[in-house]
């Protein structure tokens, strides 16, 4: 076992002796070992109760007395410890506080992590989220984002398709049959050199699990069917830690037998909740207290068994403008309200190594070509971020607020896709979108990953032709492959060395006489 940094959250301040007197105690430190938990204060925190409890809306589940004989005087600090597991129960992934009327956030550092292997480093930033892994493999891609159904790889008791997982000694059960697709792509992919991740979305399928897995507010009305996670009862808390943990342990372990994820996107465009995170009603700063807690997690279990791995939020394009419409103000929210919103709360308890994933489709998601884009501005204002302004998303992580241990956070865009209209024109234009969008990405810092959407047209998508892939028509499968579009092989080549041949017919259908036009200053 190596020893690494890690967050807990810790929530100390002002509380009372039981004698009545009024005592002050901020904690200014932090850490943890294998077996311990210890706290350091500004000043004697004896008689003081510290608060653990799960999540930031969850209960108090255990309360400890700062006794005498426990603290202890280190130089101009006071210690406090207590051991970092209660039974199998790890106390490092709660929150913790003194009783006290405000709250000042801490973290506690030096936590193991079972594999420490380092993040590799990928020679293009072409993706594909994965429909025909043997296809994808061919077309030389090095990242994938592959979708894993909460609902449909969990299952509530035993039975004669689950695989047993026990966690901080409870035992959880997941579906074999699920898990064994998901195996094959993850580590077909991985073997590869291709960078896995996986958007852990929660759908309900109208089954008994919905009330356990889906959060208390979802709105069974909500288009998509796709709900928040269930953080409000120990019972949706213990299922949620468990799938993340089941998964990073599986995915994470030293000898990649399963295959290798490197990242985790929590959720699907959450700032367009009602569609695709459904909480119900919620401001924006209520949906992020009960979001960040999921990410937190996920960074956390998954941290805990690959150190190198990475957790993100999932942002659509709308950036200083809602989504949904007037009256909606309760369902969609600004992107950049949601990442500000984040960010202070995730300063509030002391910072961790959350990232964004973000999906910069076209402002009219039917009409592919994008550098028209009227609401793409410049300026960290723009109504929306799209590939006609991407520069304005990691110049906007880079301001010092925003930074991480003064780096900043990791972006990936995960999903974005170019419709093409049935004509041969339609794939044309679509073929220069993606040529457009590639050449501006592959010479932006500050992007790790380009993951185009989708890998076949889906006839479950509203009319969007967004695959590389045509489908059958005449199939009962939504998205069986037909025929390959012009895209394909612009997708194919877009990181090799011949990539200008494949590229060229795309300068007059864009309007420019060469690449280097794509280029202004803040992306050299």
């Amino acid at each position: 076992m190596r020893h690494h940094r890690f967050w807990l959250i810790l929530w100390v301040s002002m509380g009372l002796y039981s004698s009545g007197v009024e005592v002050h105690a901020e904690i200014i430190q932090a850490s943890a070992t294998s077996s311990e938990l210890s706290f350091y204060f500004d000043s004697d925190p004896t008689g003081l109760f510290l608060n653990e409890k799960p999540t930031f809306k969850s209960p108090v589940v255990n309360r400890v007395e700062c006794q005498r004989e426990s603290v202890r005087k280190v130089g101009q600090l006071f210690r406090f410890t207590i051991p970092r597991y209660e039974k199998a129960r790890d106390l490092a992934s709660s929150l913790f506080s003194l009783k006290s009327d405000n709250g000042v956030w801490r973290l506690v550092e030096q936590v193991s992590s079972k594999n420490s292997e380092p993040y590799p480093v990928n020679s293009s930033k072409k993706g594909l989220q994965v429909q025909m892994v043997d296809d994808a493999v061919a077309l030389g891609i090095k990242h994938a984002a592959l979708n894993v159904d909460f609902s449909s790889l969990t299952l509530l008791q035993a039975g004669p398709s689950s695989i047993a997982h026990v966690f901080e000694g409870t035992e959880y059960f997941f579906s074999s049959g699920y898990l064994n697709g998901l195996d094959q792509q993850v580590k077909r992919l991985s073997d590869n050199s291709i960078l896995v991740n996986l958007i852990i979305l929660n759908y309900d399928h109208g089954d008994a699990k919905t009330n356990v897995l889906r959060h208390p507010h979802y709105d069974p009305s909500c288009p998509n069917h796709l709900g928040a996670f269930n953080l409000s009862t120990a019972e949706g808390i213990g299922h949620y830690k468990a799938t993340i943990d089941f998964l990073a342990s599986r995915y994470g372990a030293m000898n990649a037998e399963h295959g290798r994820v490197w990242g985790f996107i929590v959720g699907n465009e959450v700032n367009s909740h009602w569609e695709w995170y459904n909480l119900g009603n919620a401001s924006v700063k209520e949906f992020v207290e009960d979001y960040i807690d999921a990410v937190r997690l996920c960074e956390f279990y998954s941290k805990k068994q690959l150190w190198n791995s990475r957790t993100y939020i999932s942002l659509e394009h709308h950036w200083n403008m809602a989504g949904g419409g007037k009256g909606a103000t309760n369902h969609y929210f600004k992107g950049k309200d949601m990442v500000d919103q984040f960010a202070s709360q995730s300063e509030e308890m002391g910072g961790f190594a959350w990232n964004l994933a973000f999906h910069p489709y076209p402002e009219n998601l039917f009409e592919c070509r994008t550098w028209n884009d009227k609401t793409a501005l410049p300026g960290f204002d723009t109504p929306r971020i799209t590939f006609k302004n991407i520069e304005q998303l990691p110049a906007y992580f880079k301001r010092p607020v925003q930074l991480f241990h003064n780096s900043p956070r990791h972006i990936i865009l995960s999903e974005q896709g170019f419709h093409s209209v049935n004509t041969p024109q339609g794939e044309t234009n679509q073929a220069a979108a993606y040529a457009y969008a590639y050449y501006k990405i592959a010479h932006l810092d500050g992007i790790d990953s380009f993951i185009l959407h989708r890998h076949v047209d889906h006839g479950m998508e509203g009319g969007l032709n967004l695959g590389l892939w045509t489908r059958n028509t005449r199939s009962r499968s939504q998205s069986e492959p037909e025929r390959k579009k012009l895209i394909y092989e612009v997708f194919e080549h877009a990181d090799k060395p011949d990539w200008q041949d494949y590229f060229r017919f795309a300068l007059p259908v864009i309007g420019i006489k060469s690449w280097e036009d794509l280029l202004d200053s803040s992306m050299h």
